[in-house]
């Protein structure tokens, strides 16, 4: 059974309260979260030997998680990643969203879900947190009622369940911007965890991130994860953009993907501690992230300080990025009367 505390971590500018839970299981393992954009504020997990460490990225102050641009932790949405031009068709009516990445509509807009006050409680051995995001919001159709439900287990897996409906066809994609640094939040560079995902196929990308609707086979190139490979070995290759991008900022297909099913993603690890993160998500697609932009872009870390570039790895569970845009990609849309389930489990341990 996972005991669950919360208290009053602090307060917007606007008066409303945010809430900082605490979940711990048998072992002393714990997840700390934060009603402030349905964030993972901290992860603490055992290493080889025994020892805890928090082991994602997050900011010591509830202030510093306002507007920033890394999404640390977050809850992103409407739409994660980019739609092109911040222009969508859906039904055949024209909408034109925020531009706020080079020209794109990025995470849902600056105002998305990542940066709003979700309604939270504690429902027995979970939390559970809620957003209305009203017709019109950010330049949507349709009223989306949205809801993301954290369990944690004495196995350590995390695992993050989001649903939603609307009144209103409207594109959906959810994700959870985790960064992970598996040595330990403040033990600097990333670059030295092994990576393996279960993909062979990864979209073109432009030089402005955004996917040409082509998919390259990932054989003997710089973003074969199919086994275990070090994020450094990669970071500075021609293909498919990844110097352009500073590093690894591009989406993955999920070999053997089904709609609705549970699926295996992949696992990072890190060699030093032995501590490993198993992913699993029911999305087609995964986004690496290798944390390219960090440094300056935060605000003050759980250490003290401030992050630099490939100081955590988001490996982000979702659609396709422009899957609005792109006929060849799983549909975003959600349409009145359908209910959008997603799940994402993060289950740690030793390798």
């Amino acid at each position: 059974m996972v005991d669950i505390e919360q208290h009053l971590w602090g307060m917007t500018p606007e008066g409303e309260a945010i809430v900082l839970y605490t979940l711990r299981n048998a072992q002393g393992a714990e997840v700390k979260l934060s009603n402030y954009g349905a964030t993972v504020v901290a992860v603490s997990v055992p290493d080889r030997d025994g020892r805890m460490a928090d082991v994602v990225l997050g900011y010591e102050r509830p202030e510093d998680y306002f507007s920033d641009s890394p999404a640390c932790g977050k809850t992103v949405g409407r739409v994660a990643n980019r739609i092109a031009d911040g222009r969508m068709t859906v039904e055949g009516e024209c909408f034109a969203l925020e531009r706020n990445d080079r020209g794109n509509h990025l995470h849902g807009g600056s105002k998305g879900f990542a940066n709003r006050v979700w309604e939270s409680r504690v429902e027995t051995n979970r939390v559970v947190m809620d957003l209305l995001s009203e017709e019109g919001d950010q330049g949507y159709p349709g009223s989306l009622s949205v809801e993301a439900i954290f369990d944690f287990d004495d196995d350590c897996s995390l695992e993050i369940t989001y649903l939603a409906r609307t009144d209103r066809t409207t594109p959906v994609n959810l994700t959870s911007h985790v960064y992970f640094n598996l040595a330990g939040e403040a033990s600097g560079s990333v670059l030295d965890h092994e990576l393996r995902l279960r993909s062979s196929r990864v979209p073109e990308m432009t030089e402005r991130q955004l996917p040409t609707g082509r998919f390259l086979d990932v054989a003997g190139t710089p973003q074969d994860f199919r086994e275990f490979r070090p994020l450094r070995s990669g970071i500075d290759a021609e293909f498919n953009h990844i110097r352009d991008f500073r590093g690894y900022d591009h989406p993955f297909a999920v070999d053997g993907w089904r709609p609705g099913i549970l699926g295996e993603v992949g696992c990072l690890r890190d060699p030093k501690s032995g501590r490993q993160v198993e992913i699993l998500s029911s999305q087609p697609s995964v986004m690496l992230y290798t944390g390219n932009w960090l440094a300056g872009s935060g605000g003050q870390a759980k250490s003290g300080g401030r992050y630099d570039d490939y100081a955590g790895v988001a490996v982000e569970c979702q659609n396709f990025p422009d899957a609005v845009n792109r006929p060849e990609f799983p549909s975003p849309l959600l349409r009145p009367g359908e209910l959008y389930c997603q799940k994402i489990v993060f289950r740690f341990g030793i390798c």
